[in-house]
């Protein structure tokens, strides 16, 4: 074996944003630290291939969608183009930037960043190119990539990476999967222009969220034009060189009423939007003996991300738990402090209750806490109370249409506390993250009845319903 080369406290594995925010906390604390990360750039999926640049994207249909409404309200913009390519380099240069500004962060913090993929040696040593790095404490923080399916022809599509890679705009979509990525993307597509058709397992889609944003999100989907094959299996992709749309996907329907039944389409791009897995393979956990791994291959941990080898802690997309950006910088942030901040930090953890989230689809939704069959099933239908409203939007009483703005509240037990809400329409992505605050302090239904509504918002519903 390599003699060990460098000596730290802390070592990191992966650049990603729970990476990042523990790293820099750690060094903040007093802590040697190397952070390894072997992509190039810093930042992990949100900044490069996720949040980030899909919030661009998401700003931009925004804009031809205030386009559209701007002659309801006599105002003439004229003729309009979009230039795919041209967002796309914009783009891409603002998440260049970010990738500076996350290096510049490291180095403001004397923490090391080393270029290179890790794998273990034993608890305590990584190699990373031919060197060996050795720290009582490791992190492994390596994020997740794209599920693509075993289908033939699957090496035909994209993947969500692959979306921020297109140069233009396709002019025929189908997006498999619907999920929040699938959902989000299909709508950026569809806004932009495209024809969009999404391909779903079930009758439903955002099948993890309350039906009160799934199937309202599929009711105004569906007005806006994007067509759904439901109950269906895609069997595979095959390609046409020189076609006007070059991939034939074929599918399979699975109602009762169409067992078997299989049909096919063409598309110039097929997106697959399956799922994540948590990327594990280059780790070598083989030299961790024992360490335990769930049904997905996420490394499995407890409430304080302590992995179950001393001194090897896991967070984020790979541990798989709450896969959210903010969830990873925040649990990373209570591990440094714990693990190098003092004995005040000493029970320092993250609590993964009621963690709000937004969909930035078209339109978009919000949701913290349980859905109402998780509530449930948490305290027993007796006990269980809800509140909902519908409601058009303000900002559509001069268009002809009407997307749907609707609103649940999920409470418990003889004080109503509120253990869930949820919310789809214009600005909920907004609305959300104030009553997250609310509920996270054990808000009851009387807290928000006794707050004076702001008129006229959408949010006053949330503290007006009956």
């Amino acid at each position: 074996m390599a003699p060990v080369s460098k000596l730290f406290d802390f070592i990191v594995i992966g650049g990603g944003s729970g990476g990042m925010a523990c790293a820099r906390r750690a060094a903040a604390h007093g802590a040697k630290v190397a952070v390894v990360e072997g992509s190039g750039r810093l930042g992990g999926t949100c900044v490069n291939v996720g949040c980030v640049p899909k919030k661009v994207m998401f700003n931009g249909a925004s804009i031809v969608e205030a386009i559209e409404d701007a002659k309801h309200y006599g105002i003439s913009v004229g003729a309009t183009s979009f230039d795919w390519s041209f967002l796309k380099q914009a783009r891409d240069a603002y998440v260049k930037r970010l990738n500076g500004i996350y290096e510049r962060n490291l180095t403001k913090e004397s923490v090391e960043y080393v270029d290179g993929t890790a794998s273990f040696i034993n608890s305590t040593d990584v190699k990373v190119n031919d060197v060996v790095l050795r720290a009582n404490h490791i992190l492994i923080a390596t994020g997740g990539h794209p599920i693509i399916p075993r289908v033939s022809g699957a090496e035909l599509g994209i993947d969500s990476d692959g979306f921020f890679d297109l140069e233009s705009q396709p002019k025929k979509v189908a997006v498999v999967g619907s999920g929040y990525i699938g959902i989000e993307l299909a709508g950026i597509f569809k806004t932009f222009g495209s024809d969009v058709t999404v391909f779903t397992r079930t009758p439903h889609i955002l099948r993890h969220h309350d039906p009160i944003i799934g199937d309202t999100m599929l009711q105004e989907m569906k007005r806006i034009g994007v067509r759904f094959e439901h109950n269906s299996s895609v069997l595979g992709v095959k390609k046409h060189d020189g076609a006007h749309l070059p991939l034939e996907l074929s599918w399979s329907t699975t109602t009762a009423a169409d067992a078997g039944a299989t049909s096919s389409d063409s598309f110039d791009c097929v997106l697959w939007a399956v799922g994540r897995a948590p990327n594990t393979r280059a780790l070598n956990l083989e030299a961790l003996p024992g360490i335990e791994r769930g049904r997905h291959g996420h490394i499995l941990a407890d409430e304080f991300q302590n992995t179950n080898v001393k001194g090897v802690y896991s967070l984020g997309d790979v541990f798989g738990k709450s896969e959210l950006t903010p969830v990873a910088i925040a649990a990373g942030r209570k591990l440094a402090d714990r693990l190098f901040g003092g004995e005040q930090y000493t029970n320092s953890k993250l609590d993964y209750v009621n963690i709000p989230t937004v969909i930035f689809g078209h339109p978009t939704a919000g949701t913290v806490g349980l859905t109402e069959e998780q509530a449930r099933d948490a305290y027993g239908s007796d006990s269980i109370k809800v509140y909902q409203t519908r409601f058009t939007n303000m900002h559509n009483a001069m268009t002809p249409y009407k997307p749907p703005t609707a609103m649940k509240l999920v409470v418990t037990g003889p004080q109503e506390k509120v253990v869930g809400l949820h919310l789809i329409g214009r600005g909920c992505d907004e609305i959300l993250q104030g009553f997250g605050v609310a509920i996270k302090m054990g808000a009851t239904k009387k807290d928000f009845d006794n707050c004076v509504a702001i008129h006229p918002t959408s949010a006053e519903e949330i503290v007006t319903m009956r």
